[in-house]
Parts: C-alpha cells; structure tokens; sequence
C-alpha cells in the first residue's frame, strides 16, 4: 500500500471516530440518528438526512424516536429483516402539535417514499417499494398493518 493511501478498513473505522453531538445538517445531530440499544455505529443515508431538513424546515421541531438500527435491535422491536432503518434510510418521528396522519401528509408532499402512519409516530424513508415507487401503510391500535393506495385511507 503506497504512503498516505487508507485501506478499506481504515476508511471504515476512522468514518466512525466522530463526536456522537457533531452537526450532520442544520438542525440534526448525529446522535439523534443512533440506534437505542446503545451502538457506537450510526448509519444515515444523506437522501433521508435532506428530506428530514426539509420537512424540519416546514414544521419545525421534529423529534426522532428511532432511526438507524442493528440488526439486533431491529430483531428485538419486531422490525421487519429487510427494513430500511438498518442501512439507515428510516426514521420514525414526531412532531409536537401534528397528529401522525397530518405529519405523513407533509412527508409526502416533500418526497418521502415510504410512509407509514402509526397511532403516536410517523415512519419516514427513503427506500418506498424498492424500486423508486411510493409505498403507503398504516397500522391501527391493536397493531395490525395494511398497505394502502393512498394517505387518504390512513385518515382516521
């Protein structure tokens, strides 16, 4: 390997050596993107990252309560094997004043591709049905998930 020159591993491990509280854009940090079970890896997709500063932008504070995830973790909270939140292109928000239904509706207008109403969070990401499509579902109060046409069928 020629002076100067990182390997693979290296790049991989110095991308990881950053401050949990370093700013990733205007008003995210890094750490708000970390997965719950206490990992120093933190994977975030730039694509999500805009939307999220854009939708930010319109409503204000928005509150992140899950975003990257291991595949552990994922395991653990009943995620699905291939959901987004583990190549950190998910995230499942808040926002104060907005029910979940009123946040999905912004959220798509702004381009999400996958959103998903539940009763106290709204999912966000930008993987939709994997193929560049939009991909809509909501889950109901005893847990039960459907996949819908439009955000319309998700108004409660």
């Amino acid at each position: 390997m020629k002076p100067g020159k990182l390997s693979q591993l290296e790049r991989v491990i110095r991308m990881y050596q950053v401050h949990e509280n370093m700013r990733v854009a205007r008003n995210f940090l890094l750490s708000e993107f970390a997965c719950k079970d206490g990992s120093k890896t933190i994977i975030v997709d730039f694509e999500l990252l805009e939307l999220l500063q854009r939708l930010r932008d319109v409503v204000g504070r928005v509150i992140i309560t899950s975003a990257y995830r291991t595949e552990a973790y994922n395991k653990k909270v009943g995620g699905i094997a291939t959901s987004f939140h583990l190549s950190g292109k998910a995230a499942d928000i808040q926002v104060p004043g907005l029910t979940p239904y009123e946040v999905a509706i912004i959220a798509d207008r702004i381009g999400f591709l996958g959103v998903g109403v539940y009763p106290t969070f709204t999912h966000v990401d930008v993987g939709g049905d994997g193929k560049g499509g939009k991909l809509y579902w909501k889950q109901d109060k005893s847990g039960k998930k459907t996949l819908i046409k439009s955000l319309n069928e998700a108004r409660s």
